[in-house]
């Protein structure tokens, strides 16, 4: 209780980590990054962290640098003597390589846990990973955190009749039912197929959709392939309306011109991976989760209970 609280984020994780700090009241540490000529960098604290409950922020998204900057920070606390280091990584990359779907291919999820633990992290705080096993990787608390606290307020708001919630695909079906369940709609679900990643060969819609305003849940956006596919096929099958709602905008490749001539109403996100300052589609809207994180850091800091920060 009576531990410094200290936040520091990484380069890329600046604008929301600036956000969550504002919530919860310490100001952001200073980072200073060493840069050497061959590209190689270290990054130093400009305060002491001695004895201090450490947050370090900075989602894991490519480039591998992002995930590195906060390895070489978290390793940079421990040394410092930090008494406590909280990773908090709103997105955490590398999540959907979680199993081996062929012979000889790593399990990078694993891979990532092994490296965050050995680097010094004493707890993990993340949001909507993309396989819920993967809290089981760490061999350290993992605080998993939903979207949907966010979401559902702004699913109310839009106060729509014949309202349905969908899956673009069967892996997010579970999701999509929990939703379901707590709104009181039907569900409805896309099944595909793929020739390969980010690549569809066929789509399918499993339920009724006609004159309703379905809303698309997913945990990712990222070359927004399955999403707008669902969202045509979905219109094309007499829908209303169709929106989209995921957590982590990846948003790769051609994903913004896919979005901009698809038959969504509009993409709503989170800014746990900030939105390209150069790409824009005015589909796309953005809720912030920096007051959930500065709430649920909070309460880590007070040690309580975290569990009335979730409602699916």
């Amino acid at each position: 209780m009576n531990q410094k609280v200290l936040f520091f984020s990484t380069r890329s994780g600046l604008k929301l980590a600036k956000n969550i700090s504002s919530f919860y009241g310490p100001f952001l540490g200073k980072v200073q990054f060493l840069k050497f000529s061959d590209g190689e960098y270290t990054p130093c604290f400009e305060q002491s962290v001695r004895g201090s409950r450490v947050f370090l922020i900075g989602s894991t998204f490519p480039p591998v640098d992002n995930l590195m900057e906060l390895l070489l920070m978290c390793d940079a606390a421990r040394r410092a003597s930090a008494n406590n280091i909280t990773l908090v990584i709103p997105y955490f990359g590398w999540a959907r390589q979680d199993h081996k779907d062929k012979p000889r291919t790593p399990i990078a999820a694993k891979l990532i846990a092994n490296l965050m633990v050995a680097s010094g992290a004493t707890r993990l705080m993340t949001m909507d990973l993309h396989a819920d096993q993967i809290q089981g990787f760490f061999d350290i608390p993992v605080d998993h955190l939903y979207a949907s606290r966010i979401f559902i307020d702004y699913i109310k708001k839009l106060n729509m009749d014949q309202l349905t919630i969908a899956s673009p695909d069967m892996g997010g079906a579970k999701r999509a039912r929990s939703y379901a369940c707590y709104l009181g709609t039907d569900v409805v679900i896309c099944y595909k197929e793929r020739k390969k990643a980010n690549e569809i060969e066929f789509m399918n819609l499993i339920g009724n959709v006609v004159d309703k305003n379905i809303i698309l849940i997913d945990d990712m956006v990222d070359t927004a392939g399955t999403l707008t596919e669902a969202a045509n096929l979905i219109k094309k099958q007499g829908a209303k309306s169709v929106r989209a709602i995921a957590t982590h905008p990846v948003l790769s490749g051609n994903s913004y011109e896919k979005i901009n001539k698809s038959e969504l109403e509009e993409l709503v996100v989170t800014d746990t991976i900030p939105i390209s300052e150069v790409k824009y589609s005015d589909k796309i809207k953005v809720l912030s989760c920096a007051s959930l994180f500065a709430e649920v850091m909070q309460s880590v800091h007070n040690d309580e209970s975290i569990s009335n920060k979730f409602i699916i």
